[in-house]
């Protein structure tokens, strides 16, 4: 099914002349990398072969094939590896956030929690690790991974507790770490991370498809790399704490086992030396260039002049969308424009959280651009997170343009005072042009337009 931009849309599409070329583009950015067509494309069962992206893994006749999906687009992804595997397939586990409405036969679904892992992660944890431990070496796990798994399962390494693990997740994301640097902690502090999900499979076969929702798409830290070998150590995990200050703040239980494991006494994450990743294979089967050029293909063959900028965009969000109001200007000025034009980017922006609001880093990137972008005419600044989700709001984005600022201030609205308190959501719901999405079945990143008319 495809992704819809649902209700309320942004004002400032009503009645634009671009309106349904834009939304369509959306769409198939979405759609170009939802989960059961990303997994369905990527595997076919032969006989009893798997046919992996041009490699063959035989099946033992006596052995067992066993599906587990996790993160935000699990469900979706196991919808794609039934279609193709259902009749070799023995048993599923799919863990994630939301409630879905997929069907799922021979599988059970467990829901965990996320941003900050809870309960349920931990239960969650506890079910997946005694849903595999007991393969032997004839057996196959097929692992479907994509963005949130991180926070959906969560297994601290004794004498972590889920409190103090809580309490060192909502530090790190208000730091404005990388996803990266977040991930290096977690992996030092977790058990099936960095490694440890396979290990707890092994001697079974594991392959690992998996969507990319980091920049360069690096499988070590996607969901933090829970069939990958980790190459961070227990001093990177250090160094990230120091790095932002955050020595003081972390409970003194985190901080004494990295410490610890930084002196040799706690044992390190999974290397790549480790002869257990001779029986694991990991592949890559949606990322967010594919995103971004589903969406270029579609206003292209409408007659749009685009450019793909990068799909590694990382930087202080509001910062961020400064750079893009000027790209927006730069654009509004180009002298006897013959055609339309988009320039998107994707990645994954950082946010300093420095007040109490309520917002995401898209909101973040689109409220940074309100001021600079003022008073340009004929350019649209579009931010779109491609899991339908910006941080703690309901919505997946927003729309800017040069009328936005003075608007903003008729409804007595404040976007300095807003973006102090990182207060993004109230404000761009008051001038009604959030973006809002159906479910996506995908997580590669966050989207970013400038669209010049």
């Amino acid at each position: 099914m495809s992704v819809e931009i649902i209700s309320p849309q942004p004002k400032l599409l009503l009645n634009h002349p671009y309106r349904s070329i834009i939304l369509e583009s959306l769409t198939h950015a979405l759609d170009a990398v939802a989960g059961d067509q990303a997994v369905a494309r990527a595997i076919q069962l032969e006989d009893d072969k798997l046919l992996i992206q041009g490699d063959i893994y035989p099946l033992d006749p006596q052995g067992k094939l066993v599906l587990l999906a996790a993160g935000k687009a699990a469900a979706a992804m196991m919808q794609g590896a039934i279609q193709k595997l259902e009749p070799r397939m023995e048993r599923g586990l799919v863990i994630t956030k939301k409630k879905t409405t997929i069907t799922l036969p021979k599988t059970e679904i467990i829901y965990g929690d996320h941003p900050v892992p809870g309960r349920n992660s931990i239960r969650a944890a506890h079910h997946l690790e005694k849903f595999i431990q007991t393969l032997t070496a004839q057996d196959t796990l097929i692992s479907l991974i994509s963005g949130g798994a991180s926070a959906l399962l969560t297994y601290p390494r004794p004498p972590i507790t889920l409190r103090q693990l809580q309490q060192t997740t909502r530090l790190l994301l208000r730091s404005g770490a990388t996803i990266q640097e977040v991930n290096c902690i977690r992996k030092h502090l977790e058990k099936l991370k960095g490694g440890g999900l396979a290990a707890i499979a092994h001697p079974a076969r594991t392959i690992s498809l998996i969507l990319s929702d980091v920049i360069d798409n690096d499988i070590a830290s996607i969901a933090s790399g829970m069939t990958a070998p980790d190459p961070t150590t227990f001093s990177d995990a250090l160094h990230i704490i120091h790095h932002y200050h955050l020595e003081k703040q972390i409970p003194s239980a985190v901080l004494g086992l990295l410490q610890k494991g930084e002196a040799g006494i706690e044992p390190e994450t999974r290397k790549a030396h480790d002869t257990l990743f001779q029986r694991v294979n990991n592949y890559l089967i949606g990322s967010n260039t594919q995103a971004c050029q589903a969406a270029l293909e579609n206003f292209a063959r409408n007659g749009f002049s685009t450019l793909h900028l990068t799909s590694y965009l990382q930087g202080e969000a509001n910062q961020v969308g400064k750079i893009f109001a000027a790209f927006a200007r730069q654009l509004s000025e180009r002298p006897s424009p013959s055609k339309p034009v988009c320039w998107i980017a994707g990645g994954e922006t950082t946010v300093t959280v420095r007040g109490n609001g309520v917002g995401g880093r898209n909101l973040e990137v689109a409220l940074g651009a309100v001021k600079d972008l003022a008073g340009v005419k004929n350019c649209l600044l579009i931010t779109l997170a491609t899991d339908g989700e910006d941080g703690l709001s309901p919505a997946a984005g927003a729309i800017v343009d040069g009328t936005t600022w003075q608007r903003a201030l008729t409804l007595g609205l404040n976007p300095d005072q807003a973006l102090a308190n990182n207060d993004t959501y109230p404000f761009f719901e008051a001038l009604g042009d959030l973006l809002y999405t159906s479910q996506t079945n995908t997580n590669v990143n966050d989207l970013l337009l400038v669209i010049a008319y």
